[in-house]
């Protein structure tokens, strides 16, 4: 028996660094896991990786800023895998510039993949968890929601809502048994790292600079993610609810 059988799980842009290594995890662990990503092709990849070590899983295109889209891929997981368990938001997509140098449509884009998005999935799976009294959602924030980030500001806007957001939710559905947590990842080797890193004036120095102030000594791997998230949705975290977890080398320490 492993802690995810015959459970439902659904994460949002599962194709991507973090997102697939979480999907490839729930896959061991026993878990029919659907793979949502606007990039069918690399969510196509995941599922196969899962099968390939004998997990279930199926590879789902959906646009979480559509909300059209999202009730579309969860009414399909739901007739192939059955109704949502376990939600896991990850999504994202930012921008690095000074604020000032951002425009108008930036900050409409950033809104909807980073907050908007995340609000689709809630209000699509919410409802059928109530009914159902159990439930268990992970929302992937950042770091830069709880101390801040340079050239992340509308990004670290939208993280710091969906932060309060989450704790909200885990308010309102404590009652129906449902839990809302809060995994916050510091700097981590994903593809959204790699644009940061190349919208700096000296990519290796900026690696260097970071490396430095991370007290464990590395920039996060996609790998170093997937323990604080099924920790959190599984049943060893069946009290805990509202809370954000940092995952980030000890780079923010906050009580």
């Amino acid at each position: 028996m492993q802690r995810f059988d015959d459970r439902t799980v659904v994460v949002t842009g599962g194709g991507g660094g973090i997102g697939g290594a979480t999907c490839r995890r729930f896959g061991r662990e026993g878990a029919k896991v659907a793979v949502f990503d606007l990039n069918l092709e690399a969510a196509e990849k995941v599922v196969a990786a899962i099968r390939a070590e004998g997990g279930q899983a199926q590879a789902f295109s959906c646009d979480i800023t559509d909300r059209a889209s999202v009730d579309a891929a969860v009414q399909a997981v739901e007739a192939a895998f059955g109704p949502v368990d376990v939600l896991v938001n990850n999504a994202g997509w930012d921008v690095f510039k000074p604020f000032t140098k951002t425009e108008p449509p930036q900050w409409d884009r950033l809104i909807a993949i980073n907050l908007t998005g995340a609000l689709h999935m809630h209000h699509a799976v919410l409802p059928g968890m109530a009914a159902r009294k159990a439930g268990r959602i992970v929302n992937i924030a950042s770091d830069a929601a709880r101390v801040g980030s340079s050239g992340e500001a509308v990004y670290a806007a939208c993280k710091g809502g969906l932060v309060a957001f989450s704790k909200t939710i885990a308010r309102e559905h404590a009652r129906h048994g449902i839990t809302v947590n809060v995994v916050c990842p510091g700097p981590t080797d994903t593809a959204l790292f790699a644009d940061y890193k190349a919208g700096a004036g000296n990519p290796e120095k900026l690696m260097e600079a970071f490396t430095r102030s991370i007290p464990l000594g590395r920039i996060g791997q996609p790998d170093d993610l997937p323990g604080a998230i099924l920790f959190f949705a599984s049943d060893d975290a069946a009290y805990v609810t509202g809370q954000v977890l940092s995952v980030s080398g000890g780079l923010t320490m906050n009580g």
